[in-house]
């Protein structure tokens, strides 16, 4: 079958590695696509916000089904209209990707199905936020509504910090996402991720992972679009992933199809796990980045199968397994990442980091002639796998020493949690 793969980041270059292996492939097409992604599927220049471009490209090429990676064109429509064109898609339609969209329209669902959850309010000016944050005390959690590329939250530790994000989301700091501001409770525990794949009936449980969202070693410094995962989370134990079906994926897929949106594509669940078990942090509509390529790595199936599956309404019929193995990703990110990444420095010796069986993914590059540039943020996702996390920590590090890019940094203590509960076996 042909496929439509759209975007161009580290999940997509992972996603394209993966479903390159399909026995089921006929020709992988890629929009806009990466230099890593080419190795695998033929770029196409597509203007993906061009719907009706791309149900015409999809007809031209005999597409079968079309994987949109990214938040942006889920929330934009883009699933609706290859659906209303009769083309086969993975991911949710615009209004099932207000999951996303919103952090209001989700907190409310929460309210709605009794889905265990931070309290909260939303807010659409400064002075009554500000008036609630100050009732409540911090630490506090002060989130843009929208989609801010990873960027719209802040962990305000201190009543100071929670009043000047208020003040940056209402000031224009993230555009139209931060026209409404949902501020609400701090959860400890730890953190941890929960994927399904969905069909608009069935939720598959399809893994777990751990991110690191802050930029430096010790979990310091500002949020980030990630800067590291692993899989599986030893947190999430066959009983802890039983309760969130339960409480959590179930009741929301429910919610949806009663609002008359149900919800097909990956439902990723951020979630906080303490003595109680799991509550939900947030929704994202789309595979984790960079949580998506330890999945790719660790998962034994046809992930074209199990794709095709969830667009067709076929969850029920289908499973899957996982490698015992535990997998692992480094981000590297440009100087100035996430502020002002410097873009057009060279990178090399990609070849001898593969060399002992790593895989980098590229999230943010660009060849200038056969040169390869940084191109992005975070710019290439470096992924191993080992017999438990120490060992996928310790051969992605050995891999990304292998590479040599002066103009980029990574954090190097990705894995920390797995390490020290292993240490201790």
């Amino acid at each position: 079958m042909n496929v439509l793969l759209i975007g161009s980041g580290g999940r997509e270059h992972a996603l394209a590695w993966k479903i390159a292996q399909s026995t089921m492939l006929g020709t992988l097409h890629a929009a806009p696509g990466n230099p890593g992604i080419a190795e695998y599927a033929t770029i196409t220049a597509l203007d993906v916000a061009d719907h009706d471009a791309v149900v015409a490209f999809c007809r031209d090429t005999s597409i079968e089904l079309v994987v949109i990676g990214p938040e942006a064109p889920l929330v934009a429509g883009l699933a609706d209209a290859l659906t209303q064109a009769g083309i086969p898609v993975f991911g949710p339609s615009a209004q099932a990707a207000q999951l996303e969209g919103s952090k209001g329209f989700t907190k409310d669902l929460c309210a709605r199905e009794n889905i265990p959850t931070g309290a909260y309010q939303r807010f659409n000016n400064a002075p009554k936020a500000k008036a609630y944050a100050r009732a409540q005390g911090a630490p506090i959690v002060i989130k843009a509504d929208g989609l801010a590329a990873g960027k719209g939250v802040t962990v305000a530790m201190t009543l100071e910090e929670a009043l000047a994000a208020i003040e940056e989301c209402f000031e224009g700091a993230f555009g139209e996402a931060g026209a409404e501001v949902v501020v609400e409770e701090f959860l400890s525990g730890e953190e941890a991720s929960f994927f399904c794949l969905c069909d608009g009936k069935t939720a598959l449980p399809f893994g777990t992972a751990q991110d690191h969202k802050r930029l430096g070693d010790g979990d310091t410094g500002p949020n980030t679009g990630g800067m590291g995962a692993y899989s599986p989370a030893p947190v999430m134990t066959p009983e802890l992933i039983d309760q969130t079906m339960r409480e959590i994926i179930e009741p929301t897929m429910r919610g949806m199809a009663a609002i008359g949106a149900p919800f097909s594509g990956v439902l990723y669940a951020g979630l906080m796990i303490d003595e109680t078990g799991p509550r939900l942090i947030e929704y994202n509509v789309r595979f984790g980045d960079p949580e998506c390529q330890v999945l790719m790595l660790r998962l034994k199936d046809d992930v074209l199968v199990l794709l095709k599956a969830a667009a067709e309404g076929e969850l029920a019929h289908v499973s899957a397994r996982w490698k015992d193995d535990a997998a692992l990703t480094v981000v590297m990110a440009a100087e100035g990442y996430p502020a002002t990444p410097r873009k057009g420095t060279p990178i090399s010796g990609l070849d001898a980091a593969e060399a002992n069986g790593a895989k980098v993914f590229h999230a943010g590059t660009v060849l200038d002639g056969d040169q390869l540039k940084a191109n992005g943020g975070r710019v290439l996702n470096v992924t191993a796998q080992g017999a438990d996390v120490t060992q996928a920590q310790a051969k992605a590090y050995e891999a990304v020493d292998a590479i040599d890019w002066a103009g980029g940094f990574c954090r190097r203590d990705i894995g920390w949690q797995a390490v020290a509960r292993e240490a201790k076996k």
